[in-house]
């Protein structure tokens, strides 16, 4: 019985070490990435066709570890994702995939429908005007003055 006791205690103290290091190498990887585009500004500025060639390669590459990564702690935390029945703004409502630069009406991007800590899913600070607004189970980026999708995310939602 003790050894149960002991080895529950242990996994209660290792599993929020764990989850902070995910969070931990999700920021490093959100800076690396910082760090290539800086790279790659400056070889657009001062460097040759190689270098920006380079560059544009390492900033691909710094992306899509963080896509890989932000996938795996996605699947680590289903709950997380895990969301309610989507109820549309409108009686008979259907759902249509959006692309950037589709245009919402208010109703879709109001205060129901915002995600209120972007955070907690990992996702890109919304600057500005900018809201992450979930729409059926896609999560999408909405300027708030004139209504368009500036990015999506598309069966986000389990």
């Amino acid at each position: 019985m003790r050894k149960f006791l002991i080895a529950g205690l242990m996994a209660l103290t290792l599993a929020p070490a764990m989850a902070t290091a995910q969070t931990g190498e999700l920021r490093r990887d959100r800076q690396d990435i910082r760090e290539e585009r800086r790279d790659l500004r400056q070889a657009q500025r001062y460097g040759d066709r190689r270098d920006i060639r380079d560059e544009r390669r390492d900033v691909r590459d710094a992306r899509r570890e963080y896509r890989e990564d932000w996938r795996d702690y996605r699947q680590q935390n289903r709950r997380v994702f895990t969301q309610g029945r989507y109820v549309g703004p409108q009686r008979n409502w259907q759902y249509r995939p959006v692309a950037v630069g589709y245009r919402f009406q208010p109703a879709f991007y109001g205060q129901r429908y915002v995600i209120a800590d972007p955070y907690r899913y990992r996702l890109p600070r919304a600057t500005g005007v900018n809201r992450w607004v979930r729409y059926g189970n896609d999560v999408v980026l909405v300027n708030t003055r004139n209504g368009r999708v500036v990015q999506v995310y598309d069966r986000f939602f389990y």
